[in-house]
Parts: C-alpha cells; structure tokens; sequence
C-alpha cells in the first residue's frame, strides 16, 4: 500500500501546530507552545523562524518515520494577495512577501516560511492551501456604496472549505458540484456563500461586516463609528485594536470565553443573556444575507467552529433558521486535516499546484 507521508505545520500567536500525516492518518501531532515574553523580542513575526524551529527540529527527531519516507510539506496559509483558490506551491515571491509582512504581519506568515525550509531540507515540495485572502468574489460583491472602499474577500476558507467538501461527499457529490452556506464560528465569525466551492460573499471577520463575535466588533452604524475615530480617545492603532481585539462579548460582559458567559446566563445574568443572545441574532441575519446571495440554491447551512460546540448558541441561531433548510452541525475546526487533505490531493495528481 502506497504511503504518502506529510509534515503539516499550523503556526499561532503563542504555539506551532506541527503533525505527520501518512494520507488522511495522522500519525503524531504536538503543539510546541513558545514563550510570549521570547516572541515579543521579536516585532517583525518572520523573525521567529529560529526560536520556533528549534522546538520543531526536536519534534522531528521524534519521529519513528524516515526522512526519504516524507513526500511532501504542507504550511498554513497567511494573509498574501487575493489568490483564486487552491493549492500554492512556495516559492521565492511568496516568501518575500512574507519575510516582509506585506500584507500582514502575522502568526501564520511562518507557515509557508517553515515548510519551505522543511520541503529543502527532505528534498520535497511545500505548499499552501486555500489562505484566508483567498478571493473568488463576484465584481458585484466587491463593491461597498463609497468607491474609496473595495469589500475584501477574507474569510476561514481552510476550514470552511474542509468541512463543506466533507458534507459533499456525503451527497456522494465533489465540492465544485454543491452550494453550502458555511458559518465559521470561532474568535471571528465568517458567514460564507459557498458556490460550486468557491467563497462568491463573505463578511469580513475581522474589520467589516456581519456579527460581532466574543472579542470582535462586526458591522457598526456608520455615524458612531465616524464619531469615535474623532473623539480623539484613540489612535489609529488603538482603535483597529479595540474593535478587533476588545469588542463584542468581552466589551460587554469582560469575558470572552463563551462557556463562561454560558454559566453567567445559568445563573440567572440577564446582561449576559441578552448580549449572548444579540450575538446568535446577528449570526443568523448573516446567514440570511448569505442565503439570499445563493438565490436559496444550497444543500444545507454548515455551522462549524469552536462556537458551534455549544448546543446554548446553536439552539438560539436555529430558532431564526430552520426554516432556511437544512442545518449541519460540524462543530470544530479542521485545519490540520484540511492542509493535509490538500497535500494528498496533490501528491495523488487529483489537483495541480497553482504559481503564486
């Protein structure tokens, strides 16, 4: 039996996700944790490569595999130029646009950085899947209502698309052949219309539009917010952290973690039940917006994420949906799984690697 074996490598703000997948088998996974006070020596994040790889190397080492058994290595995607979706083979370009932080400044730059140096170093390829400026908007949906702002396709592609290929596949259907309407729900929400796999809307998560989230400030009434950028409170800076970093849920109630304002609200909180309870609304308007964008031609409505394990969150968003069609609960996420379903499609010739 024919074994493709792969060094997956998820890099966050404080930890490496590093896995050896032999197809869609994980074989080991460790999650190096780094020492905040070590990384914060570090402004530009591409920096960190050696202090994050020498945890890694020892992992590694660890390993009762083989160095001409690995076939491929296969890096988080970060924040780069709007690509079509897919597969990215690293390359020089990439990596510089990464060492510089050109378009993020960001964890998961090292995604690409340390599997590129891992594909050398075995010999093999590595690649990207899917990265959140994945862009396959339509021109219609870029356009915001002023014309110095462009809507911007950012979104959980990554696992979106891993868990809407997997509800495909159980209509015996390939992706590229069903529409979903996909909700990650985690630290940022994403709400997807996702046709023929392709991400055509999405709000964004981050510094956009659709709901607030446990720390995110979602979509705001334009008057306030032009009235707070002049407030003089906050600088630039200041204000992209309090709306992407101390808003929604922590703004609220000084807690973001939702099982904790699940206990607030069994205890008989009334703030943190409505607050809670604003944030499903807001979800499930989203999800509407999504439905309309797919003229409501889609097999189900997805909800995955780390939110979507609480039964509290999903009942609330349910009461307002239901009767959208039908809704799958996928809750989690699937990076991991999804980089290394992306290596294995490539390594087995289902799909080509696209040039960045």
């Amino acid at each position: 039996m024919m074994s493709y074996y792969m060094l997956i490598i998820n890099p966050g703000s404080t930890s490496t996700k590093a896995a050896l997948f032999d197809g869609d088998k994980r074989i080991s996974e460790e999650v190096v944790r780094h020492d905040p006070t070590e990384l914060g020596r570090f402004d530009n994040v591409a920096d960190q490569f050696d202090y994050r790889m020498e945890a890694i190397n020892r992992w590694i080492e660890s390993l009762l595999v083989k160095a001409d058994q690995i076939k491929a290595v296969v890096g988080r995607g970060a924040p780069v130029k709007p690509l079509e979706g897919g597969s990215y083979a690293i390359n020089a370009q990439m990596l510089e646009d990464l060492k510089s932080a050109k378009y993020a400044n960001h964890a998961s730059n090292l995604g690409a950085i340390i599997a590129r140096h891992l594909g050398e170093k075995y010999g093999v390829p590595s690649l990207i899947s899917d990265p959140v400026t994945t862009d396959n908007f339509t021109e219609i949906a870029r356009i915001s209502g002023v014309p110095e702002i462009v809507r911007k396709c950012r979104a959980h592609t990554l696992n979106i698309k891993e868990v809407c290929r997997r509800e495909a596949a159980r209509l015996g259907r390939k992706l590229e052949e069903v529409n979903f309407v996909a909700v990650h729900m985690g630290g940022g929400v994403s709400v997807a219309a996702l046709k023929g796999g392709k991400v055509v809307d999405v709000n964004d998560a981050l510094l956009g539009m659709g709901p607030f989230s446990p720390d995110r400030a979602g979509a705001l009434p334009i008057g306030g917010l032009v009235r707070l950028c002049y407030s003089g409170k906050y600088t630039e800076k200041e204000l992209i952290t309090k709306l992407s970093k101390q808003s929604g849920l922590v703004a609220y109630l000084g807690e973001s973690d939702l099982r904790r304002v699940e206990k607030m609200i069994e205890t008989g909180d009334e703030k943190a039940r409505l607050y809670f309870d604003a944030m499903a609304y807001q979800i499930a308007k989203e999800i509407g917006v999504a439905a309309v964008v797919l003229r409501g031609d889609y097999a189900a409505i997805v909800l995955t994420g780390g939110m979507a394990h609480s039964q509290m969150l999903v009942s609330e968003i349910r009461k307002y949906i239901n009767y959208l069609g039908n809704v799958i609960i996928s809750a989690g996420e699937f990076e991991m799984e999804a980089l290394a379903a992306a290596g294995l499609r490539y390594l087995t010739g289902e799909e080509k690697l696209r040039k960045y």
